[in-house]
């Protein structure tokens, strides 16, 4: 596993163990809600999803089960999190939820086969190296059918905005941690998406000065 990817399930919030395998994680109760929202009015109705760092797994139980209709498969290269993630799906017993995979973005040797209808990736791209979001865009260019739909959730850098100081508290405390890591241009990533096929198609704002862009593979 590449250096820094396994760290991609984390957040800045501490993350309390609960009862077996299964983590809390404080920001999947404060974003869970409008992500879905939104989740809800851009998803397709049917087909196969791949959750990309998919960290403790609420988001993914949660997901799952307002969205009967999708067959859900969460991933993460952390063991940690594969655990949390099965605590958690093992307790919430959807069928449409499938076993979590151990999935790095780095290698494509552990990436499921096509065709997805859909990918989602929430809050890894600035806890990660660069290299992670451009190994997240091969993946979703090569692996979505086409008008496949890749949703992204996070804080990003805009060169149209100001950064709200929140973010640029948050963009040091990460680059702390690791300077590998930090906020993103959003520009940038569309960019290395368009090359791999995935076109920009809404930017939706979101509580916490966090952003929702939805890519379509062309």
């Amino acid at each position: 596993m590449a250096r820094g990817i396994g760290a991609a399930m984390q957040t800045m919030d501490p993350i309390p163990a609960t009862p077996g395998a299964a983590l809390a994680s404080p920001a999947v109760a404060r974003n869970t809600a409008p992500i879905l929202e939104v989740l809800k009015a851009h998803m397709p109705g049917r087909g196969r999803v791949l959750e990309i760092a998919a960290g403790s797994g609420e988001h993914a139980v949660a997901f799952a089960a307002a969205l009967p209709g999708l067959d859900w498969t969460p991933s993460d290269p952390s063991a940690e999190a594969r655990a949390s993630i099965a605590a958690w799906a093992a307790s919430a017993g959807l069928p449409n939820l499938r076993a979590p995979l151990a999935l790095d973005v780095l290698d494509a040797a552990t990436w499921p086969e096509g065709p997805l209808q859909a990918v989602v990736c929430i809050n890894m791209i600035h806890i990660s190296p660069w290299a992670a979001t451009e190994g997240l865009m091969a993946l979703a260019g090569s692996r979505l059918a086409v008008g496949g739909l890749l949703v992204l959730y996070g804080p990003y850098r805009e060169a149209d905005a100001p950064l709200a100081p929140s973010n640029a508290a948050f963009d040091e405390s990460l680059k702390a941690r690791d300077p590998a890591w930090g906020l993103r241009d959003r520009d940038a990533v569309a960019a290395v998406a368009k090359a791999a096929g995935l076109a920009l198609t809404r930017r939706i704002e979101m509580p916490a000065n966090n952003l929702m862009l939805l890519f379509r593979r062309v």
